[in-house]
């Protein structure tokens, strides 16, 4: 079952369980408890890594942007982006016409909050 685990952090994990069961210091005794033991340590994921995925799949297509920064705004939340890396992924998907209006003007905005500010306004017009 070990060799299906794969990839980074579950290498590592299978590399402790391997060696803890080759030492005797780990035994399970059902598969029941192995695979509980198994779930339990990758079901939970990492939160932040787990937000900053949904953070790239938002995009504003069809939605207005009052509704893309709601959207935006929840999945940055727990992401661990600060402000140039929220900017960043807010103008990648964002609608092209109120970008380039954004970054055509003489004072461009420059926190992720004048960046939803100006971007909502724009949308209403």
């Amino acid at each position: 079952m070990l060799s299906y685990v794969q990839r980074e952090l579950a290498d590592i994990w299978k590399k402790n369980v391997i060696e803890n069961l080759e030492n005797e210091n780990l035994s399970y005794t059902t598969v029941r408890k192995f695979l509980l033991d198994l779930k339990e340590e990758f079901e939970r994921g990492d939160d932040e890594t787990v937000k900053v995925v949904e953070l790239k799949k938002v995009e504003q297509g069809g939605k207005t942007m009052k509704e893309f920064v709601q959207e935006f705004k929840r999945a940055a939340r727990g992401s661990g982006y600060k402000e140039w890396l929220l900017i960043k992924e807010f103008k990648r998907e964002m609608n092209g016409v109120i970008w380039r209006k954004l970054i055509e003007v003489e004072w461009p905005p420059k926190s992720i909050e004048q960046w939803y500010e100006r971007a909502t306004n724009l949308d209403k017009h």
